[in-house]
């Protein structure tokens, strides 16, 4: 009671590469990454249902995947420089 969950995505689906190329691109540098098989379990895709958070909270996002790296990094090279 009082607690409720959100799932405050976009409704697409990104594969990892996708996420790697987005934020190659914003912050410049190519990223070392390594394919590994797909360990026992993993599943297919995986994305946020965000309806309930449109039906109950009026809420949708409105970032695209680059624009959510962009911030990312802006808050990672932000944070780097306050410790």
């Amino acid at each position: 009671a009082g607690s409720y969950a959100f799932n405050l995505g976009t409704g697409v689906g990104y594969s990892v590469k996708d996420v790697i190329a987005a934020f190659e691109k914003v912050c410049g540098k190519q990223l070392p990454f390594v394919i590994d098989p797909r360990r026992p379990g993993d599943l297919p895709a995986v994305y946020a249902n965000a309806d309930r958070a449109k039906k109950e909270l009026g809420f949708e996002t409105v970032c695209d995947l680059e624009k959510m790296c962009e911030d990312a990094w802006r808050w990672q090279q932000y944070s780097r420089r306050n410790v």
